[in-house]
């Protein structure tokens, strides 16, 4: 129906404007335009935003003849509506209340007052439960984390499910393509998606080549079907690895050799992923084999076990992933994201590669400054987009002025996806603060209350302060008429970014 009216007004403008038409053929081309998006402004009014938005769309659309429709349907109306992965959210909803049944529930005696206020919360609003039986491991930067990822991949004697944004067909990508290969022949189940327009490098040589030797490899949402259901929009953002159920990976890092600090266009690159054991493992396995139901139409949920977790001194604290996208209810990281902040009696510490919050995080963060909780947000000093950049830079103001600590992140590029709450609740994972991960992408990250993996992110953070500058209010103040043009210019495409 949205593209039909696109296409009718199209022709309704080449009709008024290019044709020598009579004047009474013209008027009724421009009256059928005028209910179109008459008729869009009225369902715009419907979803009831807020008055500024559906203003802002209503001009939009009215003063941008064609292009302004254009921009609203790709600004994810169908999703917002429902329309669009309805079949893929359903299914997995039924999926995460069956894999919670069977799931005991854990004692949570342990947690203190913040995390537990936290948990009850992520227990009614996440499809995933807590785990209590799981052990995390940090892994920072790209030579810690591809060491240890192609030391268990070597051990996979099962299975290895791996899913990934951005995958480089270059040196990096080919050292791990060579182990899955040698696994796939040696009758190990490889399942292999990627994002089809993060891992656009990816070549057809390397897919076919892991075709060939028995690899299963499909892509998420090609872009060839994108187009005209809108869903070009919509990425997978999500970097997931699971090895015989006894092994799994998540985190920030991509595969590709810029995530070494090898390419010299972006130098260091600093990021933070994750090695998951115990019960964790299946929670995120479930994740993988969900999207993996979507893209290839298998279901194989039924066919894998939970890993058995007997009692050992080794689990700490609780664990839960938390899938989000367009596949769960709307907002639900955001929504975690928040009740991490207002739970906070001590310190917020966020290390974002991308700061473009929301109007409630922002509300979050405002707050927790101004009652003289310890606020500290670090980002690159160099991003890798224009828009990006000095959108971050545009949100600085109002939380220096509520006394919140801002760092710029000197070293080289920093990537990773970071919240420490109070030291002791922590969030790792593939969600940025930003609107994309918030509503467009599909993200998965990993909560961890009272877990002694938390001491290795403080320990971290602090050291990456060493390589951060702080940016001071009066400074940042003087800044000159150019960089504010630039920050004011790039908020406002705040809403895709």
């Amino acid at each position: 129906m949205e593209f039909l009216f696109l296409l009718v007004l199209m022709a309704a403008l080449y009709v008024i404007f290019l044709t020598g038409y009579s004047f009474w053929i013209k008027l009724s081309f421009a009256l059928i335009y005028t209910f179109i998006i008459l008729i869009t402004a009225y369902s715009l009014m419907l979803e009831n935003r807020s008055a500024q938005a559906t203003l802002l769309w209503i001009y939009v659309l009215v003063f941008i003849p064609v292009l302004g429709y254009l921009f609203y349907l790709y600004s994810g109306q169908l999703y917002l509506k429902g329309y669009l992965f309805y079949h893929k959210r359903r299914n997995d909803r039924d999926e995460w209340e069956r894999v919670m049944k069977s799931e005991s529930s854990p004692d949570l005696s342990f947690l203190q007052d913040n995390q537990l206020e936290f948990a009850k919360f992520a227990d009614r609003v996440a499809f995933s439960s807590l785990n209590s039986k799981s052990r995390t491991t940090i892994l920072k930067n790209g030579d810690e984390t591809f060491s240890k990822i192609k030391e268990e991949l070597a051990k996979a004697e099962e299975y290895i499910h791996m899913e990934y944004y951005i995958f480089r067909s270059d040196r990096l990508g080919k050292e791990i393509m060579d182990i899955l290969i040698e696994k796939a022949k040696a009758g190990v189940e490889v399942l292999f998606t990627f994002d089809s327009a993060g891992s656009i490098h990816l070549s057809n040589e390397d897919i076919k080549a892991m075709q060939a030797a028995g690899i299963q490899v499909y892509p998420f949402s090609p872009l060839k079907y994108g187009f005209f259901n809108q869903k070009f929009n919509f990425r997978n953002h999500r970097k997931i690895i699971v090895i015989d159920g006894k092994v799994g990976f998540v985190g920030g890092l991509n595969v590709g050799i810029e995530y070494l600090g090898e390419d010299p266009d972006f130098g260091f690159w600093r990021d933070t992923h994750m090695m998951l054991e115990g019960e964790a493992v299946h929670t995120l396995h479930t994740v993988f084999l969900l999207d993996w139901q979507y893209v290839s139409g298998d279901n194989l949920l039924g066919d894998y076990e939970p890993p058995v977790t007997e009692a050992e001194d080794e689990w700490n604290g609780a664990v839960q992933v938390v899938a989000s996208g367009p596949d769960t209810a709307e907002g639900v990281m955001s929504d975690l994201y928040y009740t991490m902040m207002s739970s906070a009696k001590q310190s917020i510490w966020i290390a974002t590669p991308y700061f473009v919050p929301n109007e409630s995080i922002r509300t979050a963060l405002r707050i927790a400054a101004s009652k003289g909780i310890q606020v500290r947000i670090m980002v690159p000093e160099i991003n890798d987009g224009f828009l990006t950049q000095y959108a971050t830079r545009s949100y600085f103001a109002e939380l220096l002025r509520c006394g919140a600590e801002i760092y710029s992140y000197q070293k080289g590029f920093m990537h990773q996806k970071i919240i420490i709450v109070d030291g002791n609740l922590a969030s790792l994972g593939t969600a940025n603060m930003d609107m994309r991960s918030f509503h467009l992408n599909f993200e998965v990250n990993v909560f961890m209350l009272g877990s002694t993996s938390i001491r290795d992110l403080v320990a971290h953070y602090e050291a990456d302060m060493k390589d951060s500058v702080r940016i001071m209010p009066v400074e940042y103040y003087k800044r000159g008429i150019w960089h504010r043009t630039k920050e004011s210019f790039a908020r406002m495409f705040s809403g895709v970014l």
